[in-house]
């Protein structure tokens, strides 16, 4: 665990959580209880357990491991992920954000022990030391909690579910859900409520995404909105949409807020064992497991942004779907408007872009790093020595020179960005940010992010920046982002969405968010700043 990271609450903390039944904490650990051999989430409203009958899991596979089964009434597999897994840095985060990914099912033990630049024997020591269970069973965990999300939300059959979750037969899937739930998966779909099951076109999944409130879902939306290149995206104030590659091939995805309330995955997938991956890509992309409420709580100490936290609750960041597409995405916006960044990108994309369609209607994939190392100063436009740092580091890309994931090291990952030709610390910052969901970064480069921080009455030039915000760690990215809110350049669509916010909800409608417009004067990468839109007032 790194040194600002928060550490996990003790005995005493998370009992009385689970006496006052608070859902902040679910999804962060389960209870087991000994005399009825159950877990549960924190917030279960089942009668609290004995003390002496309770033990604490920092996750369900160690409680399945140590021979519980899911408790039928608060189903803690269907809470929010743990946010430390992105607050920490260290070999047992950085597992678990692998494990999500795939990489167990996809490449075994010894290929997320590779990843991770340990011996598959020292990973599974280290892990069942802290979590209670190794790599293989966490695994196993994560197959579960998706097949129980598509029992409970889907009309697939048996067997499309025991594949889409990962799973290498039916028998192992009967076993695992038998095990983990006490029941076979027929009963366990039949658990479902009549409500919750949305009508999907055929071949498509639509799953609802758990979410740990309160969250500015405007902001997310617009910020898509907002960098969405054409062909490859599609944003709008209440979804997202677009293709991506995962390991089984294309597939398409939209995320979309429901009347209810609720965030909704609708997929369409090449290769059903992809829905995992998807799922945890998804989740990372809006910064779903972000615990908003301490993050929320911490920035407010502070009087200087206590106002900004209170008008927009619940901000997240951005990450990315995929990490090396992020770096491709970042050096070409370098020093130019939102605009012109999609608009080359989307020159890029129909150029050297792959068109699918796998979606409702044909769409086209970011071009990879080989296309764009072969062809891009073909297609590319401006400084010479730009493009040809951009086409360096999908040569890098394309090679193996450089990997990037979610999985990596921050400062490994920060230190082989400064390495390539043409990144600065802004863009690596800014990469390391979206990649791996780091929620520790500062932009102090970035001037929309200090004009807004001149707006709230703080230093405004870098190192004075830098001084006053360290006091903000570990949530420096979450402060950016209020930064950004406020800086001048956004105060006059920050009016007019705040207005049109409120008209939507008193005529029954979703909120609708105000274009703007930015020009970037950050050193080496684009200012994201005032394209974010209005934040909802509602969870």
């Amino acid at each position: 665990m790194t040194s600002s990271a928060p550490t996990a609450p003790g005995f005493t903390e998370r009992y009385r959580v689970i006496q006052s039944r608070d859902r902040r904490f679910d999804g962060q650990f389960v209870t087991a209880v000994r005399s009825t051999g159950i877990y549960c989430r924190p917030s279960c409203p089942a009668r609290t357990p004995k003390e002496e009958n309770v033990t604490f899991y920092p996750t369900s596979a160690a409680a399945h491991e140590a021979g519980y089964r899911a408790c039928k009434r608060c189903l803690p597999e269907a809470a929010p992920g743990s946010p430390m897994w992105d607050v920490r840095g260290d070999v047992v985060a950085r597992a678990m954000r692998l494990i999500a990914d795939g990489v167990v099912d996809r490449e075994g033990v010894p290929g997320l022990a590779r990843r991770l630049g340990y011996s598959a024997r020292h990973l599974t020591r280290v892990l069942t030391a802290e979590l209670g269970a190794g790599p293989l069973a966490l695994a196993r965990a994560n197959r579960a909690h998706t097949a129980r999300a598509l029992l409970v939300g889907t009309d697939l059959s048996s067997a499309d579910v025991a594949f889409s979750a990962g799973f290498t037969s039916i028998r192992q899937f009967t076993e695992t859900i038998g095990e983990v739930f006490g029941m076979p998966p027929r009963d366990l779909r039949a658990r479902r409520s009549r409500a919750s099951g949305v009508a999907a076109t055929a071949g498509e999944i639509d799953l609802a995404l758990p979410v740990r409130g309160p969250i500015d879902t405007t902001g997310l939306f617009g910020w898509m909105r907002a960098h969405a290149i054409p062909g490859v995206e599609v944003g709008g104030d209440r979804s997202f949409a677009r293709v991506a590659r995962l390991p089984g091939g294309p597939a398409w995805f939209e995320v979309r807020l429901s009347d209810d309330g609720r965030l909704r995955l609708r997929a369409r997938l090449t290769a059903l064992a992809d829905l995992g991956t998807l799922i945890a890509r998804v989740r990372r992309l809006f910064d779903l497991d972000a615990d908003p409420i301490a993050i929320d709580a911490e920035l407010s100490r502070h009087p200087e942004l206590a106002a900004a936290v209170a008008a927009i609750p619940g901000v997240r960041v951005p990450g990315a779907i995929d990490a090396g597409e992020m770096l491709l995405r970042a050096m070409i916006g370098q020093q130019i408007s939102v605009a012109s960044a999609r608009t080359m990108q989307g020159r890029l994309t129909a150029a050297l872009g792959e068109e699918v369609t796998v979606g409702p209607e044909p769409m086209t994939l970011f071009p990879d790093a080989t296309a764009i190392a072969e062809r891009g100063l073909e297609v590319l436009r401006g400084p010479g020595a730009r493009m040809r740092a951009i086409v360096g580091a999908a040569e890098a890309l394309a090679d193996g020179t450089l990997a990037l994931g979610p999985g990596d090291d921050s400062a490994q990952q920060r230190a082989r960005l400064l390495a390539l030709r043409g990144v600065g610390p802004w863009t690596a910052d800014y990469v390391r940010m979206r990649v791996l969901g780091d929620p520790d970064v500062l932009l102090p480069g970035d001037v929309a992010a200090r004009a807004g921080a001149a707006a709230l009455g703080l230093p405004s030039d870098p190192a004075a920046f830098t001084a006053w915000s360290e006091r903000l760690a570990p949530w420096r990215s979450y402060a950016m982002a209020h930064y950004w809110y406020a800086a001048p350049v956004t105060q006059a669509w920050r009016v007019s969405g705040a207005e049109s916010v409120a008209a939507a909800v008193v005529h029954g409608s979703g909120p609708r968010a105000a274009r703007s417009r930015t020009t970037r004067t950050a050193t080496d990468s684009p200012t994201p700043s005032a394209v974010i839109p209005e934040s909802e007032t509602r969870p």
